[in-house]
């Protein structure tokens, strides 16, 4: 049977990695990378020889096209994102809807998809937040510009946690936009998670974004940005 391995990797410390995950990446005949050149620093540190490909969100048909033609010539493969979980804001998931299209009928026998459980930002964060996150609301990355004001309000309102997660050129911005609707909710925003610099701070939004503009120099790495339930 043909395997696919959906495979957990590090958010950043590299010995953040399963040793189910370092045992299966050795046994693959390919690794699907997001980023190729990112992925082999966790490659060489286990001392694991394999060829990897390249597979990311403006990947052409024509590697799709290649990765079913390895599916059926037998070959187990394994995809890996730069960091954490494939397929949470991740293209992967696009890629895994395409299998399955393709060769992933109800009780195959002759193919499969395997989760390798590992390293994730979202709940890395939330289990240092404090806050009551049995029930949560998880968006991703927020959108550029359409409905980005609409869903600042449906944060102020939500009855539930919400996480989602923010790049540095954006946080000052997106804190602007919580102080405006949300300026006495508490947020969690934990950072460069599990690497040298961590760093894990809560506060209003308008605390928040005094303590960025005062220190620009943290302004660095992705965010996890977690915000409190309406009372």
């Amino acid at each position: 049977m043909t395997k696919l391995y959906i495979v957990a990797t590090p958010i950043g410390n590299l010995e953040d990695v399963t040793f189910r995950a370092v045992r299966i990446l050795g046994e693959v005949d390919l690794i699907l990378c997001e980023d190729t050149r990112v992925t082999k620093k966790l490659l060489q540190k286990y001392n694991i020889n394999k060829p990897t490909l390249s597979y990311h969100q403006h990947s052409k048909l024509s590697k799709t096209e290649k990765i079913f033609d390895l599916i059926e010539e037998g070959k187990d493969i394994a995809l890996v994102s730069d960091a954490g979980t494939p397929t949470i804001s991740d293209p992967g998931s696009k890629l895994i809807s395409q299998i399955r299209e393709e060769f992933g009928t109800p009780g195959s026998k002759s193919f499969e998809i395997i989760p390798i459980p590992g390293a994730n930002a979202l709940t890395t964060a939330l289990s240092v937040s404090g806050l009551e996150a049995d029930k949560f609301v998880f968006l991703g990355f927020l959108p550029h510009k359409k409905g980005r004001q609409t869903l600042f309000k449906e944060i102020a309102e939500s009855k539930r946690v919400v996480v989602f997660y923010e790049s540095p050129y954006r946080i000052i911005k997106t804190l602007n936009s919580l102080n405006q609707y949300i300026p006495g909710k508490k947020i969690v925003i934990a950072r460069e998670l599990t690497k040298i610099y961590e760093e894990i701070v809560f506060g209003t939004a308008e605390e928040l974004l005094e303590y960025f503009e005062t220190n620009p120099d943290k302004i660095k790495g992705e965010f996890v940005v977690m915000v409190d339930k309406l009372n």
